[in-house]
């Protein structure tokens, strides 16, 4: 469950992990799913025999699909604001993608609280240091600078 705090607190939890998601399996269907949806049918997204003979012996998920998954797990994850009117998603400071997530891996998301900024009267802007992890791997799929604009009334 997010966090759900009113904006006095924020100060509290800027620089402190916020929330973790649940684990998500990442399995061929949703993999397909994506490629459906975006175009990107690139064989070691599709193919699981000629992606068999690449480096990663398997078919991996698009990093633009991990990234995508970000939303859903914030649900668990982020940062909630009390009287919160609407979030907008406000774009990304920093973004890579460092492992790739293989077919049937499972994923996580940690969120810490870098930044809550106050733009407008009842508008902040909250930025979220995101690592998604992959089970079993040391190395994350992805890190994250992930900025959202919550209005509040």
């Amino acid at each position: 469950m997010a966090l759900t705090i009113n904006t006095k607190q924020l100060a509290d939890f800027v620089g402190k992990e916020v929330g973790m998601s649940d684990w998500m399996q990442i399995d061929q269907a949703r993999i397909n799913q994506f490629a459906d949806a975006t175009g990107d049918h690139q064989y070691i997204h599709v193919d699981p025999l000629r992606a068999a003979e690449t480096p990663f012996g398997t078919t991996i998920a698009h990093g633009f699909l991990t990234m995508s998954l970000l939303v859903e797990m914030s649900y668990q994850g982020s940062t909630r604001l009390e009287n919160s009117v609407m979030g907008i998603n406000y774009g990304f400071d920093k973004l890579r993608f460092l492992n790739p997530v293989k077919v049937n891996s499972r994923i996580r998301a940690r969120f810490q609280l870098a930044s809550a900024e106050e733009k407008n009267p009842q508008q902040w802007l909250l930025k979220h240091n995101v690592t998604v992890e992959i089970e079993g791997e040391d190395k994350p799929a992805l890190i994250a600078e992930w900025l959202g604009m919550t209005v509040v009334s």
